[in-house]
Order: structure tokens, then sequence, then C-alpha cells
């Protein structure tokens, strides 16, 4: 086989690889969304989130502003929906139903050693684009901590973690379909 033998059998199948790899990258769509919502922004533009009223019988204050607050920064932050207090394509209200103490693991002295706070939010979804993504459902979250802390000292902390859950929760259900 002499020189441009050779060079034409090359420069053929450089042209098949180069034809075959266009043909399989135009037609393949590969799409990567790092903000992991699943959101058709042609048809739902905003979502209402209402304020979340506390209706647990062991209420602790500032718990109902800063569920709200969070969740409503969870979707402004992390989608390009506009968020509203009502009025959306996209609908969340509920309640905070619960929030007790419960004492875990008890010690030698018959005292419990670690004592467990629950968080449970009861949550409805409405999306008028798509009301079979509708839904009811109630979450919750807890976190445990010893006993010879008083609550007012990690109440707080223990607070933002479990209302991180469960608006980690929320939005998985409702926009990013986890």
């Amino acid at each position: 086989m002499n020189i441009n033998n050779k060079f034409n059998v090359k420069l053929t199948t450089l042209l098949v690889v180069g034809l075959v790899l266009s043909i399989l990258l135009t037609s393949c769509k590969i799409s990567y969304k790092f903000n992991g919502s699943n959101i058709d922004y042609n048809k739902v533009r905003s979502i209402s989130i209402t304020d979340f009223p506390n209706t647990a019988e062991l209420v602790y204050p500032p718990l109902s502003q800063e569920f709200s607050e969070t969740l409503r920064d969870a979707y402004s932050k992390q989608t390009r929906l506009q968020v509203l207090k009502k009025g959306g394509e996209m609908h969340l209200e509920g309640e905070i139903v619960g929030y007790q103490l419960t004492p875990m693991a008890i010690s030698a002295d018959t005292y419990a050693s670690q004592t467990k706070l629950t968080l449970t939010i009861k949550v409805r979804f409405s999306n008028n684009s798509n009301p079979e993504d509708d839904f009811e459902k109630t979450y919750s979250a807890f976190q445990t901590f010893d006993s010879h802390s008083m609550l007012t000292d990690v109440q707080e902390a223990l607070m933002k973690l479990m209302i991180a859950d469960i608006v980690d929760n929320i939005y998985n259900d409702t926009v990013a379909k986890w």
C-alpha cells in the first residue's frame, strides 16, 4: 500500500468517526441541573408560601417565622420561581402540629440520659399547572440532646437542624421529584 492510499484510509476513517460523533452529539441531549429542581419554567413562574402557624401543644415562639422564612429562602435560592405570600401557580401551606420532648436512653440512676426533640409539620401542596402533583403530607424531624443540658441552651441549634431537614424533604417532594 502506498502513502496516498494510507492517507486516504486514515482520512476516510476520521471522516466516518467525525460524522458518527456529530450525529450522536446532536441527537442526544444531556442536561444537568445543579439546583436539583425539575421545573418547567414555561408553565410555572411562581410559588406562594403562606406562613405556617404553630398549633403544637409546646410552642417555641420563633419556630413559625423561622420555618416559613427558611422554606421561602430554599425556593428563592434554588429555583427561578418568584416566591409570593399568595396567588402563586404552585402553592405551599400548612401548620406546625408537633413540637415535643421525649425522654430517651435511661441511665443507671433511672433518669433519662438523652432527650429527643421532635418537630412535626403538616404540609399541603398544590400545582395549578399539574394537579396530579398535589399532595397533603406530614413531615417530621428529630434531634437528641444530653438531658443534663437545658432545652433553652440547645433549642435554637436543634430547631435549625430540624427545619433544614424538613425543608429539604419538602423541596425534594415538590420540585426536585426525587
